[in-house]
């Protein structure tokens, strides 16, 4: 184990969040906020422990399985317990489990919240929670990477360990370049969601905070209804990017490159679809709870596309529909977006491997001397990638009913627990019953808060690279 090579990249993660906390810097000295001292001694405090973990670079720079898992899983606690110094520091969230639970509701993406009203908060504050959505969409080490070398191509194991989905390749042959066409991919659809946002009436900090938060997946919003008092026009934007932002990135670069067919995919038909049929499902499930069709549309639409990209924003209190619409609510919940996207849940590639994989188990039943292996798209998929995928599926069932039990000591209703771990685990925010559209989760104690951000980041992180902390291999010399 490379240890100084881990403590040295830590040190990069922090100064590089000490450039990430300039963002909500500028914003209070724009709006002129008190709080603007408590993110300079944020600041300080980054710069100093950052500054001094990368005072020497270590010799020996190489990176291997063991260390990626390591420094990602690593990387994002540091990263969220010091992004929780300006929420506690300004006296916005005084108490500092609250705070690190919303920083790590925030840079994984996930959006569930402790604050039962936001409108009153420093502009500046609301701009840092937006932000941590835009930092985590993507990948803090994806993005770091790009800026940090490391020796010998080794950093596609922390690329790996980071990136959402079964497996990961390469767009380019370097990784480099790889995680700047990403970014760049990022920052156009972010920057075009901002301008379409503006023409649609929206203030300048309306629009940054909610395309930064939409480009996450993250849903964190700046008006206590979500987004239910905007206009038609914002909510159909927010839709149609919600759901862009839940695709593959490499499906913008494959249609860059004029790869029509690798850009829709097997995962992408399947992902379409399901939202799709959803959407229609819904729509006629609840069409006697609106005025019009049309109105029952854009709202289950809005509702299905944010709920399947792990978003959270709402329009309506969706925990009102009929049982039909709250049970396929659900179920979006656990599939989530699709592999390499900034959205959540179990990733729709792994769903059709494991459907895949269950005809195939089925067809050996009834001719046991039969080779088959599965494929997508006509590639077939590796052993090691379907094993990979019911491991995961072990431990996401281990590592949810494990934190159902845990959070079930404070006694709430099934359902509330239930919903409130799916929305950790899949990094959605909202759930059912009273962690619904219009609830919060401030009446969690705190043991049950600390549960809700280990799955925070199991789930942004894939299970795996959390749970390696605690395995004794991972530490052996």
């Amino acid at each position: 184990m490379n240890f100084r090579m881990i403590k040295y990249i830590l040190g990069w993660i922090l100064v590089f969040e000490t450039l990430f906390l300039l963002i909500p810097l500028i914003t209070a000295a724009v709006y002129g906020e008190s709080c603007i001292t408590a993110i300079l001694l944020s600041i300080a405090v980054c710069l100093a422990v950052g500054g001094l973990l990368i005072l020497k670079k270590p010799k020996n720079t190489e990176l291997y399985s063991r260390e990626g898992f390591v420094i990602v899983s690593m990387s994002w606690i540091v990263l969220s317990i010091f992004g929780a110094l300006p929420f506690f520091f300004s006296g916005a969230i005084p108490n500092f489990i609250d705070a690190l639970f919303e920083t790590v509701s925030g840079f994984t993406t996930t959006g569930a919240s402790i604050l039962s009203e936001v409108e009153s908060m420093p502009k500046a504050m609301l701009m840092w929670r937006s932000f941590t959505h835009w930092v985590g969409g993507m990948g803090v080490l994806v993005f770091i990477m790009a800026f940090i070398p490391l020796s010998g191509g080794q950093n596609i194991h922390i690329m790996k360990a980071e990136s959402p989905g079964p497996s990961v390749s390469k767009l380019v042959p370097r990784v480099k370049t790889t995680a700047l066409i990403l970014y760049s991919i990022y920052f156009v659809l972010t920057l075009t969601e901002f301008v379409l946002l503006l023409f649609g009436g929206m203030s300048v900090f309306e629009a940054l905070n909610t395309a930064l938060a939409t480009a996450g997946t993250g849903g964190f919003g700046i008006k206590n209804d979500s987004l239910g008092g905007y206009s038609p026009y914002i909510q159909i934007v927010v839709t149609v990017f919600m759901v862009m932002f839940a695709i593959n990135f490499s499906s913008y670069y494959f249609i860059i490159s004029g790869k029509l067919k690798e850009a829709f995919n097997k995962e992408v038909r399947v992902f379409l679809t399901i939202v799709l049929s959803a959407i229609a499902i819904i729509t006629f499930n609840v069409r006697g709870l609106f005025d019009s069709i049309g109105e029952a549309l854009r709202h289950v639409s809005f509702t299905v596309a944010s709920i399947i990209s792990t978003t959270g924003f709402s329009t309506v209190d969706f925990d009102v529909w009929p049982e039909l619409s709250r049970t396929i609510i659900v179920l979006l919940m656990l599939v989530g977006g699709c592999a390499g996207s900034t959205g959540g849940g179990i990733k729709v590639t792994r769903i059709i491997i494991l459907v895949k994989g269950l005809a195939k188990e089925l067809e050996v039943m009834i001719h046991p001397k039969q080779l088959k292996k599965i494929s997508v798209d006509s590639k077939p998929i590796e052993h090691e990638v379907v094993r990979s995928v019911n491991s995961y599926m072990v431990c996401y069932v281990l590592l949810f009913m494990a934190s159902a039990a845990l959070i079930s000591i404070d006694g709430h209703d099934l359902i509330t627990n239930f919903t409130a771990v799916s929305a950790a685990v899949n990094n959605i925010g909202p759930g059912l019953e009273l962690v619904g559209p219009t609830q919060n989760f401030s009446f969690f104690s705190p043991i049950s808060k600390l549960v809700l951000i280990f799955d925070m980041l199991a789930g942004r992180l894939e299970l795996f690279p959390m749970l390696l902390l605690f395995s004794r291999a991972t530490w052996k010399k």
